[in-house]
């Protein structure tokens, strides 16, 4: 049996079988099949003396090859389209021939009832292929069958197969395309000849962006849709800001004319193809649509997760959870979007509770080189989109020549996005005119591609060319366009030049920001008042330790609720926990809201927390905290196993919400860099940047205790590294009232500034590491701890230490009653307390020495930052006990780790005579090692 004959035999006995599903029940089968056994039933009972179904008749085997090449092309016609400008496709076997679905050219004009199945009832072989062909094959490549839901797949194909995925657009449609795709051709050709040389990462050969994101806006807003977020990496983003976000001509040209520095500024500003920016714009049917452009870093796609942060923190506090109001626009490059793994981490936020948006449009400007790497050295994928499928979200490839076939996908993909609140993908075939930047020479890589490109005439020729062919329009339309577009640029560029000096118009805060403002160094080291009454304190306390009788819960939790409970009315003294879950439930009952997420944050890495409790006899859940009956909303998510994404995510979230404490908890502060991207381009220095301010906390369990390298350090050293000009905060809080009071604090004043605090982990079960009442109700939060046991007078050697290393020479202080050493806490290292700690020195006037004590080596850690703060400091004159400098954060074995941390504590309360004693000893061993030698 030949190739053909088996795969026909296959299908035969596959379509008997549905052919007896139909005869019991027609509803069991798929709309297409029910017509087509109509239309055979018909045929059949019009026969005198009808075949049995197991003796198929050859032409019922046909109509099976015909569902097949239907089915064929409808999977595998994105494979054969039209869709590269510039370059042959690759060949894929088996092809589309009529051979490869067991018909010939003898069957074209055969009718066949298998036209039921695209629309067009029984019809000719040859009218049901150029349907196919016509929908599948053209300049658009459509791939969603590996979709699993069968009515989004019935949703594509009714759509369409109805239109042939053909556009059919008005005339004044078409002038409008026109008019965009003249401003984006125009505007690049402008800069190109007024600022040569200089960079601006043109958007020539992918120009057919400007009409289809102008289109999807207006389409977006006839389909309720009142706010788009876009982000975008540097290629084309003066043409979107300035023909999309319409930003003016002269503020661009002004950058390039370098009119907008300002040497008296804070700020230290960016490349303008970085600069975000933000406007309300009004679309043909006088509808408004409110449109932000993220600013973005050079590392590509890390302005995905905070575009999405932007969209669900506006989702839940402007749109009150309507998805269908706001959408993400996230515009990609070919190498960027298969390269970097961000990109698949945020996929899988797509429908995850905690982070879905509602679907995010993906545009993606496939240049088909990324810098000078070509395609085929750049991914292992077929398209550079495959990772869309991790999703099962679907993929149009758009020819970026015709920029009416691009129009209508992105318009379908917006209308998809608002049916079914999922993700889609348009992958734009186009090219770079240029190299990587207008100086770049391409043909050093590409000689052959760059060769085609010269000669390829640029999207604004074809398609007016097209319009005139079709007698759309003039041909002296295009030229009009141009020659008035040119004369406005003129007149901008002329205006731009005239002026002194351009202000920027990037305003620090919008919509909720108002009433914040940029902290200045005083306010961030003014003590704020953070206490709260006993009263509220029992109140909340009672409230989230209190179980519910008529729910059952795990021995384990009702024994540690009730040992909290314990705290409140007995005790009255609060572990980790129950500070960090007041610190939530009192700013919650001041009208703040509260999102936590991260890996495992409900119950807590270290079992500490339990802000969500799962029921012992279902799945279901119950939060505490939800009990106060506060006004602000309480989010915690456990998240994907992400620190890149999730963090820029949260990032995203707290940039749009000011008024909302949003934190993001490593499983170990260790993991942190993994999102190392974030917290350099955005966490420490988007202020400086761009001007944009952010409250975003983190939390980074720190601390050595024999855990290994990987579960030891939170790299507080790259942390203080990043410190400068008032741009972060960084905490080592050592109790639990100072770790409630930052975090009211980070609410409690009129600017926000992203918090990092170093948290416990052993710390987290010490009797030691507790706080009365009374800290929680007269206190605030305190940057430096002095020491409350040490005599003064005594005092020769002062220990300035932060974080758990506290507890370990405090218990050597007490059992030794060694009133004699003072153990200072700085709880705050950035901004350091500089005056605080210089008090505390004076304080100790008999003291000679000042010693910064850390669990980290050397060269890690606080002590290289607070070596070179106190460098130059006479009156000071520290100096530093620590591990051994490392390469690696700490030891591995435990035993190693225990002397490690032993001496350490104990080079700590060593005496000056001690001292003395020990060197004379190592060197009468070395002279009777040397003897010995001799």
């Amino acid at each position: 049996m030949d190739r053909m004959n088996y795969i026909n035999s296959g299908n035969a006995s596959y379509i008997n079988s549905l052919y007896e599903a139909y005869q019991q029940d027609p509803e069991s089968v798929d709309f297409g099949w029910q017509k087509f056994f109509e239309g055979f039933d018909f045929g059949k009972d019009s026969q005198p003396a009808a075949a049995a179904v197991s003796d198929t008749p050859e032409h019922f085997i046909k109509e099976i090859n015909v569902l097949n090449m239907i089915n064929g092309y409808r999977t595998r016609g994105h494979l054969f389209t039209k869709t590269n400008p510039v370059r042959e496709r690759r060949k894929y076997y088996p092809g589309k021939e009529l051979e490869t679905f067991g018909l010939s050219e003898s069957d074209m004009d055969t009718v066949f009832n298998a036209g039921v199945e695209v629309g067009l009832g029984t019809a000719t072989l040859r009218d049901i292929r150029k349907l196919l062909e016509d929908t599948y094959c053209g300049s658009i490549g459509a791939e969603y069958r590996y979709m699993r839901n069968p009515i989004k797949i019935k949703w594509f194909e009714e759509r369409m197969e109805s239109r042939r995925n053909t556009p059919s657009f008005s005339i004044d449609e078409k002038k409008v395309i026109l008019k965009k795709l003249n401003e984006a051709v125009l505007f690049e050709n402008f800069l190109g000849t007024k600022f040569l040389g200089q960079k601006r990462f043109s958007l020539e050969g992918a120009e057919a962006l400007i009409p289809a994101l102008d289109s999807v806006i207006k389409t977006g807003s006839d389909l309720g849709i009142e706010e788009f977020i876009i982000g975008m990496a540097h290629r084309g983003r003066l043409n979107v800001l300035t023909n999309i976000m319409e930003k003016t001509y002269k503020e661009v040209f002004s950058e390039f004319e370098g009119k907008n520095f300002d040497s008296e500024s804070p700020f230290g500003g960016d490349v303008k193809y970085h600069l975000g920016f933000s406007t309300d714009i009004e679309t043909a049917k006088g509808k408004k649509v409110h449109l932000s452009l993220c600013p973005n870093p050079s590392h590509l796609e890390a302005v995905d997760p905070v575009v999405e942060g932007l969209t669900r923190s506006k989702i839940d506090f402007k749109y009150n959870g309507d998805h269908s109001k706001i959408a993400p626009i996230l515009i990609h490059g070919d190498a960027s979007v298969a390269g970097q793994g961000i990109v698949y981490e945020v996929l899988q936020m797509e429908k995850l509770d905690g982070y879905r948006t509602g679907g995010t449009v993906h545009l993606i400007i496939n240049n088909q080189i990324g810098f000078t790497t070509n395609y085929k050295d750049a991914r292992s994928s077929t398209y550079c989109t495959d990772v869309a499928k991790t999703v099962l979200a679907p993929v149009f490839h758009v020819n970026g020549d015709d920029v009416e076939a691009l129009v209508y996908v992105i318009n379908l993909a917006m209308e998809y996005r608002q049916e079914f609140n999922a993700d889609v993908f348009i992958d734009i075939l186009c090219y770079r005119r240029y190299g990587h930047n207008e100086a770049d020479e391409p043909k050093f890589t590409q000689p052959l591609l760059y060769k085609a490109i010269e000669a390829h005439p640029n999207p604004l020729k074809i398609y007016n060319q097209k319009l005139v062919d079709e007698g759309s329009v003039d041909a002296g339309l295009a030229k009009k366009m141009e020659k008035e577009f040119r004369q406005e640029l003129q007149v901008m560029l002329d205006q731009s030049k005239s002026e002194e000096r351009f202000t920027e118009t990037i305003a620090m805060f919008e919509g909720a920001w108002k009433g914040l403002h940029i902290a200045k160094h005083k306010e961030l080291i003014t003590s704020v008042d953070t206490s709260v009454s006993k009263e509220e304190i029992i109140e909340i306390g009672n409230k989230i330790t209190t179980l519910p009788a008529d729910k059952q819960f795990f021995k384990k939790i009702e024994k540690l609720f009730q040992d909290r409970n314990d705290m409140v009315n007995k005790t009255q003294v609060f572990d980790w926990a129950m500070g960090e879950l007041l610190a939530y439930g009192t700013l919650l009952k001041d009208g703040f809201p509260v999102r936590l997420s991260g890996e495992d944050v409900k119950r807590g890495t270290f079992s500490h927390r339990h802000a969500v409790l799962t029921l012992a006899d279902s799945e279901d859940e119950y939060t505490p905290l939800e009990t106060i009956n506060a006004n602000a909303r309480l989010s915690i998510y456990n998240s994907l196993l992400s620190e890149y994404g999730v963090l820029g995510f949260e990032y995203g979230y707290a940039l749009a919400n000011p008024n909302a404490l949003t934190i993001w908890e490593a499983q170990f502060g260790d993991f942190f860099n993994g999102a190392q991207i974030i917290v350099d381009q955005y966490v420490a220095s988007a202020e400086t940047k761009w001007q944009r301010g952010n409250g975003l906390v983190m939390l980074l369990p720190h601390g050595y205790e024999g855990q290994g390298p990987e579960h030891s350090s939170a790299r507080v050293e790259r942390f203080l590294e990043l410190c400068a000009d008032d741009n972060i905060q960084v905490a080592n809080c050592t109790t639990p009232a100072n770790f409630f009071h930052i975090l009211r604090r980070q609410m409690h004043r009129d600017f926000r500034k992203p918090l990092i605090v170093f948290t416990p982990k052993s710390l987290l079960r010490s009797a030691e590491c507790v706080s009365p009442l009374t800290e929680f109700t007269d206190g605030k939060f305190h940057e430096l701890i002095d020491d409350s046991y040490a005599d003064v007078k005594k005092v020769k050697r002062v220990l300035l230490c932060t974080g758990k290393i506290y507890y370990d020479l405090l218990q050597k202080q007490q059992e030794d009653k060694r009133k004699d050493v003072a153990i200072v806490r700085v709880e705050q290292l950035y901004p350091t307390p500089v005056q605080q700690i210089l008090k505390v020195r004076a304080r100790y006037e008999k003291a000679t020495e000042f010693i910064w004590v850390q669990e980290e080596p050397e060269n890690m850690g606080a002590w290289p930052y607070i070596c070179r703060k106190f460098h130059d400091d006479k009156y000071l004159r520290l100096t530093v006990i620590s591990r051994l400098e490392g390469s690696s954060t700490a030891t591995g074995f435990a035993k190693q780790h225990a002397a490690q941390q032993l001496r350490i504590v104990t080079k700590a309360f060593e005496t000056p005579a001690g001292k003395q004693v020990k060197e004379k000893i190592k060197r009468e061993t070395e002279k009777m090692a040397n003897a010995g030698a001799d």
